[in-house]
C-alpha cells in the first residue's frame, strides 16, 4: 500500500504542489521568529500582515473538562456584541497564517476565536519541521472530541459578550473539513465555510463519518471552496459532495478555482494564489453576511 493511500487527501494536496523556487521567501530562521512553521514548507517573503489597531487580540485559555485549550483571539476594540466565528486551523498549529486571518475577520467586525485543539497530545505543532512527524498526533484527534472543543469555544466567546446567536465558522485544509463536520452537529451554527476541505476521509476509526456520509445531517449552510488543480481532492469528489446534499435538501454552495492547487489561500506558502485567494475571501464575506453572521 502506498503511502498516499493512508494519508488524508489534505495532506497529499499539501506534499504534492509544485515545487517552487526558494527565491521571494524567507530563510527557515526567519520565519519561524516571524511565527510560522517549517512543516509546512518555506514562508514566502510577501507574506499578508493584519495589525491589531481598533482591536482587543491575544492568547486566551478555554476550559475543556479538567483541561485548558490555548486559543488566540482578536474582536473589535469596545465591541462586547460582535458575532462569533471559529477559526478551524489547519494541521500544523495555531502560527501566524491562522492568527493572521483571525485578525481580518475582527477587522470585518467579527469576535473571531482560534482554537489550539490538539494542545493535549503535548506537542507545539509550530515547532515540528517534518509533516510526518505531524501526522500521528493530528490523525489521533478523535471527532467527538474535536466537536465538544468547539462547543467549548463557542461557550466562552458568549462568555466573553461575544454573541452566539450570530455564529460562523471558517476553516482551512484539515480545518476545511472542520467545518463540514461542526456543520453537521451544531444546531446554533448559522454559517459555515470550507476552504478545501476533504469531502472523504482516510480510514480512521477515531472519524466514524466522514462529510460526504454526514450529508444528511447537515444543520448550516455551507460554502465549499476548492482548487480544481488540488492533487489531494479531485473535482469530482466535490460534486459528489454536492450532488449529496443536494439529494438531501442541504444549503450549500461550491464555488471551485481551476488552476488553484490545495492551499490556494495560504499566502505564507508557494500554493498561493492572490486572485483565487482574494475571490474566494470576498465570496465567504458575502457568504457570512448572506446568513447573518457578519453584517
Amino acid at each position: 500500500m502506498s503511502i498516499e493511500t493512508t494519508m488524508a487527501a489534505d495532506v497529499v494536496g499539501l506534499t504534492k504542489v509544485a515545487p517552487v523556487s526558494r527565491r521571494g521567501f524567507m530563510s527557515a530562521t526567519a520565519a519561524v521568529a516571524a511565527g510560522y512553521t517549517l512543516a509546512a514548507g518555506p514562508v514566502r517573503a510577501e507574506v499578508i500582515t493584519t495589525d491589531t489597531s481598533g482591536l482587543q487580540a491575544g492568547d486566551a485559555k478555554i476550559k475543556v473538562g479538567s483541561e485548558e485549550m490555548p486559543a488566540y483571539f482578536a474582536r473589535p476594540t469596545g465591541n462586547t456584541k460582535a458575532p462569533v466565528i471559529i477559526v478551524a486551523m489547519e494541521i500544523f498549529g495555531l502560527h501566524e497564517y491562522i492568527k493572521d486571518v483571525t485578525r481580518r475577520l475582527a477587522k470585518l467586525g467579527a469576535f473571531a476565536v482560534a482554537p489550539d485543539y490538539y494542545f493535549r497530545k503535548g506537542t507545539d505543532l509550530t515547532k515540528i519541521t517534518d509533516i510526518k512527524d505531524l501526522l500521528p498526533v493530528v490523525n489521533a484527534k478523535p471527532d467527538a472530541e474535536l466537536l465538544s472543543d468547539l462547543d467549548a469555544t463557542v461557550a466562552w466567546a458568549g462568555s466573553q459578550g461575544g454573541d452566539t446567536a450570530k455564529l460562523g465558522i471558517i476553516g482551512f485544509c484539515r480545518g476545511g473539513r472542520t467545518v463540514w463536520e461542526y456543520a453537521a452537529h451544531s444546531g446554533t451554527l448559522k454559517a459555515g465555510v470550507a476552504f478545501y476541505g476533504p469531502p472523504v476521509d482516510a480510514p480512521n476509526p477515531l472519524w466514524p463519518k466522514s462529510p460526504m456520509q454526514l450529508a444528511p445531517e447537515m444543520k448550516a449552510p455551507v460554502l465549499g471552496l476548492y482548487g480544481g488543480a488540488d492533487t489531494g481532492i479531485p473535482v469530482a469528489q466535490v460534486e459528489q459532495l454536492k450532488a449529496a446534499l443536494a439529494e438531501n435538501k442541504k444549503t450549500a454552495e461550491f464555488k471551485i478555482y481551476p488552476e488553484a492547487p490545495h492551499g490556494f489561500h495560504a499566502d505564507y506558502r508557494g500554493s498561493y494564489r492572490k486572485e483565487a485567494a482574494e475571490d474566494a475571501w470576498a465570496q465567504a464575506q458575502a457568504w457570512f453576511k448572506k446568513y447573518g453572521v457578519l453584517s
